[in-house]
């Protein structure tokens, strides 16, 4: 499988931020089953909110990132939960992209949260990559009271860790999955056309 790249999006800017230590251990064992990875960490792009009277080659770092997604075979999103969904520089980013970065990808979810289940944020993240008709992987990973579950950068539950290794794991595994038949959400997801 060493022809599968796997990239992960971060969704948080914090510098010590559960996340992006998330996604590190998603992408080791991506990076075990045999695919290269890369950790595209959105405090090192320049990307002003999203405007659609502005081409994505005028606006900052836009069309690199999206260049990125789009050469990926599978992507992971990972963002912290904000007020019940993903952060706002997760949003940007998603918004720059459309179905040449999505449409037939497969993707995995992961949400972290200082509380409750982050289930909301995975939800909303299901939502959107169905409009824009990417395949996302069944199995999430969630982390709940982050700030218990990760401790120096290194988790405490095992089991925990597993669920999050596994989404790295299944990032691989079906990187190359035939596609479902798109979704009706993608079928009135105007906006994601040519962007």
């Amino acid at each position: 499988m060493t022809d599968i790249h796997v990239v992960a999006i971060s969704g948080s800017l914090r510098e010590t931020s559960y996340t992006r230590r998330a996604l590190e251990r998603v992408l080791a064992a991506a990076d075990r089953a045999g695919a290269s990875t890369e950790l595209l960490d959105l405090r090192e792009f320049e990307l002003p909110l999203f405007d659609a009277d502005v081409d994505r080659d005028d606006a900052g770092d836009a069309d690199d990132l999206a260049r990125r997604v789009r050469e990926a075979d599978a992507i992971v999103l990972g963002t912290p939960m904000y007020h019940g969904s993903y952060s706002s520089p997760l949003k940007t980013a998603l918004d720059y992209c459309g179905f040449d970065e999505f449409a037939d990808k497969t993707v995995g979810l992961l949400a972290v949260s200082g509380g409750a289940f982050p289930v909301t944020a995975l939800d909303h993240l299901r939502s959107v990559c169905r409009a824009l008709n990417a395949w996302v992987i069944p199995h999430e990973a969630a982390i709940p009271n982050a700030s218990a579950a990760i401790e120096d950068g290194e988790f405490v539950d095992p089991k925990l860790e597993e669920r999050v290794a596994t989404l790295g794991r299944r990032a691989v595994q079906y990187a190359t999955i035939e596609p479902d038949p798109g979704s009706f959400e993608s079928d009135q997801n105007v906006g994601a056309e040519g962007k």
